[in-house]
């Protein structure tokens, strides 16, 4: 059977009645990306308001007397209602549906069909999947490569028939029904039961389809193909937006493109020369900082070398500096009489550290090292070098540092 979503998409209320409710639980995300699992019950209502997932297109949301519904999944003939307060049944009910999520999703599958069957007439390209997106939906197509010239030829013809204002019919036709055989489709799924429904395109498609759709091309308003992603093998991917969602991305456009003519002080068509010139300045100053650094790196080898304080353990720490500062130090100095314990970062938080040595205490202190701040690394031949979570330990790893060189000096 049809439910009443997919006989009257822009329907946004409906009196129906509860024919069961039953204890269920729905897998679901929480606020921290984490999953979890949620209590509550799956209601099958005498018909429907709420689209079920299926063909590509995401379900709809919506509430039964106020209820919300967090989930709608089709099971056979039936839609399944995950709420979390029961309903009970037999008693009559108010469905209401998101309409802004309804008509979005409108907007986008019948933009969807239009695309596939334009690529296909103009190219031979045909659509083997597709799928819509929170922000944006991507329909797969069977070829290698589309061509630049192909997407906006592709787009001109979506559009001029959108403002051809053609008219968007649904049928239903039994399954031996010879004109079946005409359609458009992808196949069935296992569990169909009832007609077959059949979205037309006046004078440009006729395809299988269980999604709700738009009454007239002229309600998708306009279609922005983004562009061509490379799909799986001999695939490609083909990027675009319909009706509300091109109007949102012009405005976040919009707000970019003013934002930036703020923070480069010129118009948007100098955008692209500008970013260009400042990350060429930004490429010169990082080499100009890095010499410096390397320099500075060598001079405080030096510096250490030939401090009174050289022997045992010597430690530095500076805020500024990089993995390669720490080991041009390292290697400027070369001795394997003395422990060398360098770190660079943030005093208090996170950071980058390097033990340099003897090898054989190398070996033994460096992941005693890492554990005293909290962190990990690895070595061999006389270094150990990783990265830090607790730089303000860095005294207690020193104190382990000369403590295991003072007890091997008590012993020799």
């Amino acid at each position: 059977m049809a439910f009443w979503c997919q006989r009257d998409s822009y329907a946004r209320e409906l009196a129906t009645a509860v024919v069961s409710c039953r204890p269920a639980e729905l897998p679901a995300e929480g606020s921290d990306g984490g999953k979890r699992v949620l209590s509550g019950f799956q209601v099958v209502l005498e018909d429907t308001l709420l689209f079920p997932e299926g063909g590509g297109q995401p379900d709809d949301r919506g509430t039964i007397n106020g209820i919300p519904v967090l989930r709608v999944t089709r099971r056979g003939a039936q839609a399944d209602h995950f709420t979390q307060t029961p309903l009970a049944p037999g008693s009559q009910v108010q469905v209401l549906v998101d309409w802004e999520r309804r008509f979005d999703h409108m907007q986008q599958h019948s933009g969807q069909h239009l695309i596939t069957a334009v690529a296909d007439h103009l190219f031979g390209l045909k659509t083997t999947s597709w799928e819509l997106g929170r922000f944006r939906s991507v329909i797969e197509l069977d070829g290698p490569s589309v061509t630049a010239e192909q997407v906006a030829a592709i787009e001109q013809s979506v559009n001029e028939k959108i403002r051809e204002r053609l008219p968007v019919n649904v049928r239903e036709l039994s399954l031996d029904d010879p004109e079946v055989e005409q359609v458009r489709g992808r196949g069935l799924p296992d569990d169909h039961a009832g007609p077959i429904r059949v979205i037309t395109i006046e004078g440009v498609d006729s395809n299988m389809c269980c999604g709700t759709h738009v009454r007239n091309l002229s309600d998708l308003q306009v279609i922005k193909i983004l562009g061509t992603e490379k799909g799986k093998k001999n695939k490609t991917n083909l990027v675009f937006l319909a009706g509300n969602r091109v109007l949102k991305w012009m405005e976040r456009s919009h707000g970019t493109e003013k934002a930036l003519t703020a923070l480069l002080k010129c118009g948007a068509e100098d955008h692209v020369e500008a970013v260009k010139k400042l990350q060429n300045s930004t490429k010169l100053l990082q080499k100009n900082n890095l010499n410096l650094l390397r320099d500075l790196a060598v001079h405080t080898a030096h510096s250490l070398r030939s401090s009174p304080d050289w022997g045992g353990v010597v430690a530095l720490h500076r805020k500024e500096g990089d993995s390669e500062f720490m080991n041009i130090i390292a290697n400027e100095i070369g001795s394997e009489e003395t422990i060398l314990f360098l770190t660079v970062g943030d005093e208090k938080g996170a950071g980058l550290f390097l033990l340099a040595g003897p090898a054989e205490a190398v070996e033994t202190l460096g992941p005693r090292v890492a554990e005293v701040l909290e962190g990990k690394g690895a070595g061999k031949k006389g270094r150990f070098q990783g990265k830090a979570t607790k730089m303000s330990r860095r005294a207690e790893a020193q104190a382990l540092l000369q403590g295991a060189v003072n007890g091997q000096s008590a012993e020799e």
